[in-house]
């Protein structure tokens, strides 16, 4: 059972930057995404942004594009997600998400990823 532990959460004001990252508790060369969520309280849970494993290739959600990056650390072996300019509608739980059988038309769907990070909480004040 992988298991995935992410941190790097905070308090950051409007405009400011954190960088989250993502671990497993193996490697994750049988993951064919790595994905980032984001939950407010009583929302849905919304699709942040993802990473092919196999390409690099990266997907973002209309409203973090250009603000924020997903990137993979090959050294740590992590999924890290570069959050600048942020906003105080960026502010809900972060989760890490991974995988094994997810599809490139499902890859914004949190139904399409089976093994979940326990969520990092990020706060935006304005």
């Amino acid at each position: 059972q992988v298991q995935l532990v992410d941190s790097g959460g905070g308090l950051v004001q409007a405009g400011g930057s954190l960088r989250l990252s993502c671990a497993a508790s193996e490697r994750t060369s049988n993951m064919r995404f790595m994905a980032w969520f984001r939950q407010s309280p009583g929302e849905d849970r919304e699709f942040v942004a993802a990473l092919r494993r196999i390409g690099g290739n990266t997907y973002y959600g209309d409203s973090v594009k250009g603000r924020f990056t997903i990137s993979r650390d090959h050294a740590k072996d992590t999924i890290d997600l570069q959050m600048n300019s942020l906003k105080p509608e960026d502010t809900a739980v972060y989760y890490c998400a991974a995988g094994t059988r997810t599809i490139l038309s499902s890859v914004r769907s949190a139904n399409a990823y089976n093994y979940w990070g326990q969520g990092t909480q990020v706060t935006v004040s304005s």
